[in-house]
């Protein structure tokens, strides 16, 4: 039996801090770029297509109205984000959204979940993040819609947000979630994850199971072959000792070596099929360090090993 190809990635640039309340994850694609993201990647036997970065507004710097910032200006780029993931889909690629803040993780996910939908597989997605991101304008202490995308891909966003599902129904059902490194939750957020019923493993849990176990968990099911696993990564999921390249750093995160396992454990899975990596600041990084840090964490996701696994 000939031995299937590894899927061919393609680099999706989104430069825009349109939903974060801290201007410099703009430029989040070309850090990683400068840090040879994509060969990296082809050195570990990958196709890799670099689309470059899509074009949108610039950010208007405005407070809140109705409880959210640049709703306009995000509606154009989260436009452009779900018609790339979409065709990189359509194309039979891996789209890696490269941002960019981690509001554009509803442009994603809401074309993967229409993907799956009409292919009939089911999807995971894992959500890497110190924050939950499950505001919603009537409860967000800011209006920065970096904080509200999972709300919103769950049906409780604005009807604009939530209408990129392409369908009736949201994006996703909350049994579809899972959230690993949670340490900074709003008490309404905390409500509104009860009430979804949200597959959490918070600090905490990492701490009393270790992340081996909370991964195996996070993962389990996902062998049956019909599943698409997309990952979103927030950079601000790791410990700001090793990454301090992000604009809202919380203490307590995942440590190099937990991060590592994390991603081993990923690609053991051998299910993943989208990703985004957002949240990047290089303006608040040491020389590109959280950028080198991120590109090797993705060499593990991708495959690379101490030793010939089977």
């Amino acid at each position: 039996m000939t031995k299937q190809q590894p899927q061919a990635l393609r680099l999706i640039g989104v430069p825009t801090d349109i939903g974060a309340s801290r201007l410099g994850s703009a430029m989040g694609p070309d850090a990683l770029r400068v840090a040879s993201l994509g060969p990296a990647l082809m050195h570990l036997g990958r196709k890799v297509r670099d689309i470059g970065n899509l074009a949108g507004p610039p950010n208007p710097q405005q407070p809140p109205e109705h409880g959210l910032r640049h709703l306009a200006q995000a509606q154009s780029w989260l436009s452009a984000v779900h018609a790339a993931v979409s065709q990189a889909l359509a194309d039979g690629e891996l789209p890696m959204m490269l941002g960019g803040d981690h509001c554009l993780a509803m442009g994603s996910i809401s074309a993967v979940a229409a993907h799956c939908r009409s292919h009939g597989r089911r999807l995971r997605v894992l959500w890497l993040d110190a924050h939950a991101d499950c505001n919603t304008p009537d409860i967000s202490p800011s209006g920065n819609l970096h904080g509200m995308p999972v709300a919103s891909l769950c049906g409780l966003g604005p009807a604009s947000l939530v209408a990129l599902s392409g369908s009736s129904n949201p994006a996703l059902e909350a049994s579809q979630l899972c959230q690993i490194g949670l340490r900074s939750v709003d008490p309404e957020e905390k409500r509104m994850l009860h009430r979804l019923g949200v597959e959490v493993y918070d600090m905490r849990a990492i701490d009393e199971m270790g992340m081996r176990e909370v991964m195996r968990r996070a993962l389990a099911g996902l062998e049956d072959g019909n599943t698409h696993l997309h990952l979103s990564f927030d950079v601000d999921f790791l410990d700001p000792d090793i990454a301090p390249g992000t604009g809202t750093p919380v203490r307590g995160g995942p440590s190099y070596r937990e991060a590592q396992l994390c991603m081993e454990m990923l690609a053991d899975s051998g299910a993943l099929g989208s990703l985004d990596l957002v949240e990047l600041n290089p303006a608040l990084d040491l020389r590109n360090q959280t950028a080198e840090l991120v590109v090797d964490l993705l060499e593990s996701l991708f495959g690379k090993s101490t030793l010939v696994r089977v």
